[in-house]
Formats: structure tokens, C-alpha cells, sequence
């Protein structure tokens, strides 16, 4: 299984001190090389399980670039190369641009709610109250709504 990460998905889920989700869910998580410059600004080490690649289609980063950031430009244009299973990424934007191109996405909500189905995750609600917390997560009351009920925990 191939799955690309943007910054937002794994910075939240270290501010939380939860990023081995990742590794537990996905086995092993893809990040190009403008993700891991962003990552490393706030921390200092990244999970061994996280791979750097670099983006060979750099015209299509940078048409992407024209309207997200460098990160959520990279993330996707590695994503339509390599094929992935998953994009890993909460940003608004990022996702519609990601949709649009037909890629798969999964947030970090919904990596909570699937790590809770395999038994990994016991309480969303609780993940979801440490990123309000401690990773400044924004959700609004419906959306919050939806993913307890996807949970079973609504």
C-alpha cells in the first residue's frame, strides 16, 4: 500500500503524541521532500517509517503551486505519480484540488476512526479533544457530529 502525507496530518498527530498511528495503520508513510523541509522546521527527528521521495514531475508541483502550498503541491503531484492508495491531508483546498484529480483521502479524523475499527484507536472523541487541545485542530460541531457517529460513539 502506498500512502503520501502532507505536513498537517503528521504534524497534528506528533502534537498529540499519536504519529505511530501512522505506522500502525499504514505500515510505512511516503513524504516529498518539501513535506519533510516542513516537518523538520518544528521537529527535530521524523519516524524511521516515514520515507522521503522526491517528486520527479516537477512542472506539475509547480502548476499545483499556483494555487496551495509547496507542501499540499508536492504531496499531490506524488501522489498522482506513484499511484497511491492514499493522501493523507486536512487542508480545505488541498483536499477539493486533491478530489478533483482523483485521488483517495483520508484526514486525520479518519485515520482516528479507522485505527477505533481496528482496535487501535479506544475513544475518537478523546483524540478529537487532544487536537483541540494541544494541536490546535478546528472541527465544527457537525462534522464532529458525523465522525463520533462514524465511530460509534454518537
Amino acid at each position: 500500500m502506498i500512502v503520501i502525507s502532507d505536513t498537517s496530518v503528521i504534524t497534528a498527530l506528533i502534537q498529540i503524541d499519536r504519529v505511530d498511528l501512522l505506522a500502525k495503520v499504514f505500515g510505512s508513510v511516503v513524504i516529498p521532500e518539501k513535506v519533510a523541509a516542513e516537518l523538520t522546521i518544528s521537529h527535530q527527528f521524523l519516524p524511521p517509517w516515514i520515507r522521503i521521495v522526491a517528486v520527479r514531475d516537477r512542472a506539475a508541483a509547480k502548476r499545483l503551486g499556483e494555487r496551495l502550498d509547496e507542501g499540499e503541491s508536492e504531496a499531490i503531484a506524488l501522489a498522482i505519480e506513484l499511484g497511491a492508495d492514499y493522501l493523507l491531508m486536512d487542508e480545505k483546498k488541498g483536499r477539493l484540488v486533491a478530489r478533483q484529480a482523483g485521488l483517495k483521502l483520508i484526514g486525520v479524523l479518519g485515520l482516528a476512526t479507522l485505527g477505533k475499527r481496528m482496535g487501535l484507536v479506544p475513544s475518537v472523541a478523546a483524540v478529537i479533544a487532544d487536537l483541540k487541545a494541544h494541536a490546535a485542530f478546528r472541527i465544527g460541531a457537525e462534522l464532529e457530529a458525523r465522525i463520533l457517529r462514524e465511530a460509534g460513539e454518537a
